[in-house]
Formats: structure tokens, sequence, C-alpha cells
């Protein structure tokens, strides 16, 4: 949008705050809060009883919120740590919401003690999520969905950021290994951005935010999203850890089948992790070339690592690897070299 339109929204945002709460304009305190890598900006609106709400801009002719306000209402009904809805205009594009502060769970990470206690507290959130909704109201992630996303690595990472035409050695079938290892998989409610930034943290409690593109889908692919995010690397020996302890729990809890072996379960979740690190890295090449957020390529060495950490334990893809390693990453850091000097 541009600045004129971005001033006529905040300026409309905050006549329906006020009509909201019966208060005068100008003596509306609306402060902004934060943006998202899509068109939706968050706003703090402090009441005059002291409380605070959290107003968000979801532009209708760029984003649809009726997902997130129809899954917000359930999940809160089936008792999940979700912030509720006080107000919701989907025709202007408002909606006004509990705040949860300012402290995302990534801000925790202050050492590897807290590191492991936090993903404790987020793996438990995430086998809550998955034992008490219904996956069965949201879209599938289905094979047309899972090659969509897949293709993005090709089509902007490697030829419209990296200008390589050709296609990898060995594309085509880590591609299609990728997606029967995901079909494969239990299906249950996929967050689909369950990262360590959309949780909040309130005292010991985590709440969800940023549900709106939730799936079903499969079973590991929220606890990659977790062990293999934006802020942290666990070792091989750690991440084997925390998959196997998902593995056992998800058997105890109905999700997945008991005749699930620790090494195939450990399979899938790497192929999963490989699909998710791969998609990434061509969203952030999006969001840099189509969106102007250059912000996002200093996250590409990140997660070409843990693409290549999941690569390492999938075993028959050796071609991929070879090229990735002797090919790719000397290119991604010619272009991120490349891009700081042409950048002011």
């Amino acid at each position: 949008m541009s600045q004129a339109d971005t001033t006529a929204r905040f300026q409309a945002l905050h006549r329906w705050a006020a009509a909201q709460h019966r208060l005068p304009v100008e003596t509306l305190d609306l402060q902004w809060a934060a943006g998202d890598a899509s068109f939706r900006r968050y706003f703090r609106l402090r009441l005059p009883d002291g409380n605070t709400r959290m107003l968000m801009d979801a532009p209708p002719a760029q984003e649809d919120s009726r997902p997130f306000v129809d899954i917000a209402r359930r999940w809160r009904n089936a008792a999940l740590p979700v912030p509720a809805l006080h107000a919701v205009d989907l025709e202007a594009g408002f909606i006004e919401l509990d705040d949860l502060g300012d402290i995302p769970l990534q801000s925790c990470f202050t050492h590897e003690t807290a590191v492991n206690t936090w993903h404790e507290r987020a793996i438990a959130l995430l086998h809550t999520l998955q034992n008490r909704t219904d996956p069965s109201a949201l879209p599938q992630y289905n094979c047309a969905l899972l090659s969509r996303e897949l293709d993005l690595f090709p089509d902007w990472c490697l030829t419209r950021w990296l200008g390589q035409t050709a296609s990898p050695p060995g594309w085509n079938e880590l591609r299609e290994a990728l997606i029967d290892s995901a079909l494969a998989q239990p299906v249950v409610t996929v967050h689909r951005d369950y990262d360590a930034m959309n949780l909040m943290v309130q005292g010991e409690q985590l709440y969800l935010i940023d549900f709106q593109d939730a799936v079903a889908g499969p079973l590991s692919y929220d606890l990659v999203s977790l062990l293999r995010g934006r802020y942290w690397r666990f070792s091989a020996a750690s991440f084997a850890g925390w998959v196997e302890a998902f593995r056992r729990q998800a058997i105890r809890d109905g999700r997945l089948s008991s005749q699930i072996d620790s090494d195939t379960f450990h399979h899938q979740v790497q192929a999963m992790a490989a699909q998710r690190a791969l998609k990434v890295l061509g969203i952030f090449c999006r969001l840099t070339l189509r969106d102007g957020r250059s912000g996002y390529l200093e996250r590409l060495p990140h997660f070409l690592a843990h693409l290549q950490d999941s690569l390492a334990a999938l075993p028959g893809h050796a071609d991929f690897q070879h090229w990735l390693n002797a090919t790719f990453q000397p290119a991604v850091e010619q272009r991120l070299a490349e891009f700081t000097r042409e950048t002011p």
C-alpha cells in the first residue's frame, strides 16, 4: 500500500476503535505495536481504565481474516490459549483482540537450560493442540499444496534470486520423496508456522498467535517448525531426542500408530524438515524480491544449515546434497555479499 493508503487506514482504525468503546476520537491512545510478513499490522490500544487491547489491521484486499476469526473462536472453545476476540469487522479488516504483551518465545532463549525448558513447554502445547482440535474443518495439506510450497525454492530462490535456470541434479526425485513422506503421516491440525515468534509468553503460559493459515496435515510439521525454526540450531543428538520423545507421546495419545518405529518416524521428520527448509528459502527470497523486505535474506544461511542437517539424515539424495554443498551454498554466499554492497 502507498503511504497515503496506510495513513488513511490508520485513521479509519482510529475512528473504528473509538466507536467500539464510545470514546472521543481525539482521546484515543493508539500506538504502533508490530507488523509481520503479510500486510497485517498491529496497534496497541490503551483504554481509560488502564487495560490494553491489540488491534489488527488486515486490509481486505490483501488479507482474508475469516480463517483467523473462525479458528480463533473454535480453538478458544477447545480451551486452547489463543487471544479472545472482542470486536470483529471483516468488511473493514479490523479486529480487536486480547493484548498478549511483547514477549515472543525467542526472547526467553537466553541460555541453553532456558531453551530446553521452553521447548518442552512449547512441545507440550503442541500435543494439546493436536489432541483437542478436529482438523476436518481445515484446508487439506495435500499433494498440490506441498508441491506449490516446494516449487517456491526453484522459482524464487534459484531462478529469480540467483539467476540459475537449470534444475539441480536429483531435484525431481527429492521433491517426490518429500511429498510422499509427508502424505504418509497421520493427519492432525497443523498451525503451519509454529515458530517461536508465534508463541507469546505471559508468565509461564504460552499463547498461540498467527494461526490463520492452519491446515489439516502431517503430524510432524509443527514439531519441525519449532525445532528447526529461526532462532536455534539443535545438535543432531538433541534433535533426535526431542523427536523420539514426541513420537512416544503421540503413540500414548493415539495420534500415531505404535507400529511406527523410531527410525521410520525420524526419517519422516527429517523429510518434513527438508520440505519446510526448502519452502522457507523460497519464501524469504520472494519476500525480498516481490515485497521489498530484504531483512529476510540474512536468515538464508540459517535455513540452509537446517536443510543440510535434514538431508544428511536422508539416504538416497547424494546428487542433490553434493550440488547443495558445492554449488548452491557458494552461490548464496556470493549473492549475499553482492546484495550487502548494493544495499545502502
